[in-house]
C-alpha cells in the first residue's frame, strides 16, 4: 500500500508513540566510564583537552565510581598513570602497582558492587618510550618486538586479574596476545576471568586527547606498524576471528563514530559480546562544538551513542556516560 493509505508519520505524531516503536535503545547499563588513576591524595586534575574528564588519585576515583554507580552505569574501564616509567614497564604489573592499588580500593567498596570493572592492558602508559611493547633500537632504526612483548602484556593481566579485575582487556595489538594472556591467566587458577580484546583497534588522529589524559604519547615515531590501517575492513575482520580463536571472550572496536561501518561488519559476522570506544577525539571533537554553541550538547551525545549502538555495539565506553545516564533517567 502507498500513499495516502500509508503514512509512515502516524507513529511519530507523540513522544509515546515514538519510544513505542523506537528500534534502537540506549540505557546507562550499557555504558562504560573510562578512569585514570595517578598517585597522590585528593588529586582531581582536570585534562586540558578534554573538558569534565579528570587524572585521578585513588581516594577521588572512588568517589568518581561511587557516582557512576548510582547512576546505574554498566562498569569501569581502568588505565594507569604511574610515579615512574621504565623500558620495561614494570609499573604495569607491580604488585603495587596505581591500577592495582586502584581495583584492590573500589573491590572493597560494597557499594561498588554492580559496576564492573575491567582493566586495561597495555604498557604505553607505563614505557619510558611510550610504545605498546617491547622497543629494540640501533641507531635511528627501531622494531616494537611482538613475541618478547607478550610476556609483559601477560604479566600485566594476571597480575590486573590477581588485584580484583573482573575483565582484562588487552589493547596492545600485539600478535598472539590473547592467546598468551588465556595461558598464563589458566596457569594461576584465574580461568574465569574474561578476555575483552580490542580487536580491531585503528591507528587513529582522535586518540590525541587520550595521550595527554593517559601521558602516553611515543617518544619517538609512531604506532603504525601494530594499529590497524584505517582504510581495511576485511583485515579487521581477520584481526577479530584470531582473537576469538585465542579465546577472547568479548571484543572492542576504537574509534567508534568513524568507524561504524567495521562495528555494523563485526555484528553481522560474530555472536560474541560486541563493544565499541568512543574515543577522546570524538569527545573532544563534540565538546568543542559545544562550546561554541554549534551542536546542542543532550541531543548530540545521545545521538552520537545512539548510532553507536544502531551500528550494533552491545556496549559503548564513553566519556559521555555519565552525562548520558543523567540525561537517559
Amino acid at each position: 500500500m502507498n500513499f495516502p493509505a500509508t503514512r509512515l508519520r502516524r507513529l511519530r505524531r507523540t513522544p509515546a508513540l515514538r519510544s513505542l516503536v523506537r528500534e534502537t535503545h540506549l540505557h546507562p547499563g550499557a555504558l562504560l566510564y573510562p578512569l585514570f588513576l595517578c598517585p597522590g591524595v585528593g588529586i582531581r586534575k582536570e585534562i586540558s583537552s578534554m573538558p569534565g574528564v579528570f587524572n585521578l588519585s585513588i581516594d577521588e576515583a572512588v568517589k568518581e565510581a561511587e557516582a557512576c554507580a548510582a547512576l546505574g552505569l554498566g562498569g569501569l574501564l581502568l588505565f594507569g598513570l604511574p610515579a615512574e616509567k621504565d623500558d620495561q614497564a614494570t609499573g604495569a604489573y607491580a604488585e603495587n602497582g596505581i591500577v592495582q592499588q586502584g581495583l584492590r580500593a573500589l573491590k572493597s567498596n560494597r557499594a561498588l558492587d554492580s559496576l564492573v570493572l575491567i582493566a586495561d592492558v597495555c604498557l604505553c602508559e607505563y614505557t619510558s618510550h611510550g610504545h605498546c611493547g617491547i622497543v629494540s633500537k640501533d641507531g635511528d632504526h627501531y622494531e616494537i618486538e611482538n613475541d618478547s612483548s607478550l610476556e609483559l602484556l601477560s604479566k600485566t593481566a594476571v597480575s590486573l586479574a590477581a588485584a580484583g579485575a573482573d575483565i582484562v582487556a588487552p589493547s596492545d595489538m600485539m600478535d598472539g596476545r590473547v592467546e598468551a594472556i588465556r595461558t598464563a591467566l589458566d596457569a594461576v587458577a584465574l580461568a574465569d576471568t574474561p578476555i575483552l580484546s580490542y580487536a580491531s583497534k585503528f591507528a587513529s588522529a582522535f586518540y590525541g586527547p587520550f595521550r595527554e589524559a593517559a601521558d602516553s604519547a611515543p617518544q619517538f615515531g609512531d604506532r603504525r606498524s601494530y594499529q590497524m590501517d584505517g582504510a581495511n575492513i576485511r583485515e579487521a575482520m581477520r584481526e577479530i576471528d584470531l582473537d576469538v580463536a585465542e579465546g577472547a571472550d568479548m571484543v572492542l572496536m576504537k574509534p567508534a563514530l568513524p568507524y561504524l561501518d567495521v562495528i555494523r561488519a563485526a555484528r553481522e559476522r560474530f555472536d560474541v559480546p560486541l563493544g565499541a570506544y568512543q574515543v577522546s577525539g570524538e569527545y573532544s571533537m563534540l565538546h568543542a562544538a559545544f562550546q561554541r554553541g554549534w551542536l546542542e550538547p543532550d541531543r548530540a551525545i545521545l545521538e552520537s551513542l545512539t548510532s553507536i549502538r544502531r551500528a550494533g555495539a552491545d556496549f559503548i565506553v564513553t566519556y559521555f556516560a555519565k552525562v548520558a545516564a543523567k540525561l537517559l533517567a
